[in-house]
């Protein structure tokens, strides 16, 4: 996949309107609804993998990486399974998920995020 801003080169990627590419979410990862995601790789900072991701119309269980986000659009319920709590994200909020958390994203419209994710 090439990246949106490669290292070495300054440059302006417009997360909001960039095109991602939904495809169904695998059915193991489906909680209910047909929910539909995708992702484009900004690039890389050392270690650390950046890109734009979206979810759509549904609930997906997921195991998290390292992870830090900014929500740029939409907003989802994120149920921190492990912890029995749930965190509402909206646009403009910012969240830390920690490696292992177990998690269920409930998105009754879609959420986009611009992720920082060590690998």
């Amino acid at each position: 996949m090439a990246e949106l801003l490669p290292e070495g080169l300054n440059g302006v990627v417009h997360g909001r309107g960039a095109i991602v590419a939904l495809t169904p979410v695998p059915a193991e990862e489906v909680d209910y609804g047909s929910p539909r995601q995708g992702s484009v790789e900004l690039g890389r900072l050392g270690n650390v993998e950046t890109g734009i991701w979206e979810l759509r119309d549904g609930a997906v269980l997921d195991t998290e990486v390292d992870e830090l986000f900014v929500v740029i659009s939409g907003g989802a319920t994120i149920k921190l399974l492990d912890e029995h709590r749930s965190v509402e994200v909206k646009t403009g909020d910012v969240m830390r998920l920690t490696a292992g958390t177990k998690t269920r994203w409930i998105v009754k419209d879609h959420i986009r995020k611009i992720y920082l994710a060590l690998e």
